[in-house]
């Protein structure tokens, strides 16, 4: 099974203390495309204090993550899915204590799925976030394992019109900010190296986009609110290249959760089988 072991379900990190200043937050408002008239998150002494994306979690929980061990090919894994769950809004700067758990590992016959959450709270314990990422590890699967449960259809209606659409340009130099948050894989910049991953340029980071998506996810629906923000769950279904347009759309569903749906200007679905869930 190229190494991965089943008894890692269940295994937590131990916990990690994520330091983190206000000019972090700031690069990551414009690491996913905060504009100026975004002041309150870009701005350190904004009227009203300044604010910090819901998204920021994904940041500040990404070294939580519980070590599968040294026989492991990480450049065969695939980011899947990604949820956020927030439990109030993040502060502008702190530090937060991240435990990181291997939440299961289903077979899926051409690759391992693994399920990881990563919860952060304050020094004082107070629940900020869970982060929960699925990850495809390619060749690994095939060792008769639990399949998984089947993933529940987050489709929006068909015929109608959304409820908001949001549409973002991309520009070139995205990826190029985006990797300062710390992921400095040289997909996202190097031509030669997108090359040799299979594409033609080097291509936006996942969680950029989850970004994006939640810029328009809360500009939509939030109501300048961040404590509004509740969950926000995506597949990844294709990917995105700077310089193109990114449009975001959302479907009311029930209560205050929302389908979304995220596409570029070339007609690629980007985010898919994904739900946004907001207060009213």
């Amino acid at each position: 099974m190229s190494g991965l072991d089943l008894n890692l379900i269940g295994k937590k990190s131990e916990p990690t203390v994520f330091n983190y200043t206000r000019k972090d937050t700031i690069l990551y408002a414009l690491g996913i495309g905060a504009q100026t008239n975004e002041l309150s998150f870009i701005y350190e002494n904004a009227p009203g204090g300044q604010k910090v994306f819901p998204s920021y979690c994904v940041i500040s929980g990404s070294g939580g993550i519980p070590s599968l061990g040294d026989n492991i090919d990480q450049s065969k894994f695939l980011h899947g899915e990604q949820l956020i769950r927030l439990y109030g809004p993040l502060p502008p700067e702190g530090k937060i204590v991240r435990v990181g758990e291997v939440k299961n590992i289903y077979d899926k016959g051409k690759a391992a799925v693994i399920k990881y959450q990563v919860s952060g709270s304050t020094e004082e314990g107070k629940h900020l976030f869970d982060t929960e990422m699925t990850i495809f590890y390619r060749g690994a699967g095939g060792f008769g394992g639990d399949p998984g449960p089947k993933a529940e259809p987050l489709n929006p209606p068909e015929g109608q019109e959304p409820d908001f659409s949001v549409s973002y340009d991309i520009p070139k130099n995205q990826a190029a900010l985006y990797r300062l948050n710390g992921d400095y894989n040289p997909l996202h910049l190097d031509p030669e190296f997108a090359k040799r991953g299979g594409f033609d340029t080097p291509i936006l980071h996942g969680l950029c986009t989850y970004g994006h998506a939640v810029r328009a996810i809360y500009h939509s629906l939030c109501g300048g609110d961040p404590a509004r923000f509740k969950e926000f769950k995506a597949r990844f279904s294709d990917v995105v290249y700077p310089g193109e347009t990114l449009t975001t759309k959302g479907w009311k569903d029930k209560g205050g959760r929302y389908f979304i749906q995220v596409s570029t200007s070339r007609g690629a679905v980007v985010i898919n089988n994904a739900y946004a869930l907001v207060e009213e």
